[in-house]
């Protein structure tokens, strides 16, 4: 199993990085973990748009999935003619929203009429996601509900005795901790850094978490390898690594657009 980091910039692109998106290949089998702002150009380093065989979203917030919609456009209107759907797998109501903002007109839906003739259903078989286990090519993907203002789902993912486990956004949750027991390495977001001084702001409750704080969560977890992800831009990045590395004694990075792992 190979994991490529395409963007992993927090809540907005940066300029050295997209938003969120992940690809994994195993097998031939090649599946992008969220589509975000920016990524869609930035995938394109890495593989054909056409050789992508399904899309998996953890939350309908634009940094996670925005450039589904360009990604329908690029479908649809290929010189060749439209490609065949791919399954999208998201949480509900993710066709119709992402529908919505593709279209032509607010009034528009996610079939035709929108500015892809065929509609976003046209260009992706949507398919919801629901805590559990599922087959996803040869990949098992285990989803979980984690601790974010909107639905929003963690992943592990196995393939031939190798783990890898993703925290989308989350605030802290024993969620993770579960998804990501034992897993060869966890992808997680460390979007805050932790109040200078005891007369700084408190943080937001349930929305993200610190580097210190994946750290616990990776170290309550048993995992091997920790990766950052999910870095604001306005963020020190060395701040961030450093109050990780206080609580997470294991191989310890920061994610970067094209900084890739193989678990083998």
């Amino acid at each position: 199993m190979q994991l490529t980091i395409v963007g992993c910039s927090g809540s907005f692109p940066g300029p050295d990085s997209a938003a969120s998106c992940y690809l994994i290949e195993a097998d031939g089998f090649r599946l992008l973990i969220d589509l975000g702002s920016g990524a869609l150009g930035a995938v394109q380093r890495y593989v054909s748009l056409y050789e992508i065989d399904a899309v998996c979203l953890s939350h309908l917030h634009a940094d996670h999935c925005l450039d589904l919609c360009d990604y329908s456009v690029a479908r649809s209107f290929h010189p060749d003619g439209p490609k065949p759907p791919i399954p999208v797998y998201a949480p509900a109501g993710a066709a119709e929203r992402l529908g919505r903002a593709l279209a032509a007109s607010p009034a528009a839906g996610a079939g035709p009429g929108s500015h892809d003739p065929g509609g976003i259903t046209g260009t992706f078989s949507f398919a919801t996601l629901t805590p559990g286990p599922m087959e996803i090519g040869p990949l098992r993907v285990t989803a979980a509900h984690v601790n974010h203002p909107v639905e929003t789902f963690g992943f592990r993912l196995e393939h031939a005795g190798r783990s890898l486990a993703y925290s989308a956004d989350t605030g802290p949750t024993d969620e993770l901790v579960g998804l990501a027991r034992d897993a060869d390495v966890l992808l997680c977001e460390a979007s805050f850094v932790e109040p200078a001084g005891a007369g700084a702001p408190p943080l937001p409750e349930n929305l993200h978490l610190t580097g210190r704080q994946a750290a616990e969560h990776a170290k309550r977890a048993g995992v091997g390898q920790l990766v950052l992800t999910h870095l604001v831009p306005w963020n020190d990045r060395g701040r961030t690594l450093d109050e990780a590395g206080q609580a997470f004694t294991g191989p310890l990075s920061l994610a970067a657009s094209g900084l890739g792992f193989t678990l083998e």
